[in-house]
């Protein structure tokens, strides 16, 4: 067992979910002058790099959006090793999220439960922080996630803002509607939805990269229609998935489960529904988008499955939670 697992069993455990991960992204912006090129290495460069979406990524594994929410901490996860950090969700806004607490662990499953609600600083925040971002050089290639205000009555006003606000500091744009901790937020899945939403984003940010994220929790034909509009609508990209409402197949004890509540389920339970709907886009698109698959990503060997089975790009969050600030190199070394 390696120090991170015992710290992370002894001590991250006895604290709130929600706590330790704010001492981590605090920490890892206070130590990114301290990393220099941590994260690199022959190991690391030996993997090879991915051209997708007219953009370069030093390798494939990427932060998924949900970590680094307000773009604090791009520059740190960059010299740990990933290729991407996907910031967000952020809506056009500044909101708090809902009620504390919203962030649980399932150890025995090696997952987490979220109800977070979009809590971040807002559009103008994070745009801000970004443009200092690349002007000092990110070290990643850096997606933006939008997502829905609580309150906004005029989502594709909304989504609009942001787009508009953050598209010209951003690698490449993801329109979230997949999030289940945000009212009717899901609901925008659907196609007569989805359409205008889209076209809507894409009049803002022009020729950056657009892509969707769609939940684990979509149907086979649902899949298919997210499916046909992306191309239809010239998106760059699909990622997938989000978290699930479903608690089927834990090992956690019912009455844990039942602590943490509501809300979406990441991590190792989303291994067979994330490989599932990977490979139903790819039967459907072929190669005509790039496919970004995230859900249970927590070693290399996951990552290069869903490399096998179509992924341009790969994403964790709950695998690194889990793994620690080394756990971008371990994934990396096993993909060489």
């Amino acid at each position: 067992m390696n120090p991170y697992d015992l710290l992370f069993r002894h001590v991250a455990t006895r604290v709130p979910a929600e706590l330790t991960h704010r001492v981590g992204v605090t920490a890892l912006r206070a130590a990114t002058p301290l990393l220099g090129g941590a994260g690199r290495g022959a190991p690391v460069e030996a993997v090879r790099a991915v051209q997708a979406m007219g953009l370069r990524f030093a390798n494939p594994l990427g932060v998924a959006a949900g970590y680094d929410k307000d773009a604090e901490g791009v520059r740190g996860l960059a010299r740990l090793g990933f290729g991407a950090v996907e910031v967000g969700t952020v809506t056009a806004r500044p909101q708090p999220g809902n009620p504390r607490p919203r962030l649980f662990r399932l150890p025995a499953d090696r997952a987490l439960v979220n109800r977070m609600g979009f809590n971040n600083a807002g559009a103008d925040v994070v745009a801000a922080r970004l443009a200092e971002v690349r002007a000092r050089g990110a070290g990643a290639v850096v997606g933006v996630n939008i997502g829905r205000s609580k309150t906004a009555t005029d989502a594709v006003a909304d989504y609009r803002y942001s787009a508009r606000v953050l598209g010209p500091h951003a690698d490449y744009v993801v329109v979230n509607v997949s999030s289940p901790n945000t009212p009717g937020l899901r609901d925008l899945q659907g196609v007569d939805a989805l359409e205008p939403l889209l076209a809507a984003v894409r009049s803002e940010v022009g020729a950056t990269p657009l892509l969707v994220k769609i939940t684990a929790d979509l149907d086979d034909d649902g899949v298919d229609a997210v499916a046909d509009l992306a191309v239809a609508q010239g998106l760059d990209g699909i990622v997938a998935t989000n978290t699930t409402v479903a608690r089927t197949g834990l090992a956690s004890p019912p009455d844990v489960v039942s602590a943490a509540g509501s809300g979406g389920l990441s991590g190792a339970p989303l291994v067979e529904p994330a490989r599932a709907v990977l490979a139903r886009l790819r039967e459907r698109v072929g190669d005509r988008l790039t496919l970004v698959s995230v859900g249970g990503v927590d070693s290399g060997a996951e990552a290069r499955a869903r490399l096998d089975a179509g992924a341009t790009l790969v994403q964790a969050y709950t695998g690194f939670v889990y793994g620690g600030p080394a756990w971008p190199r371990r994934v990396l070394e096993e993909l060489t």
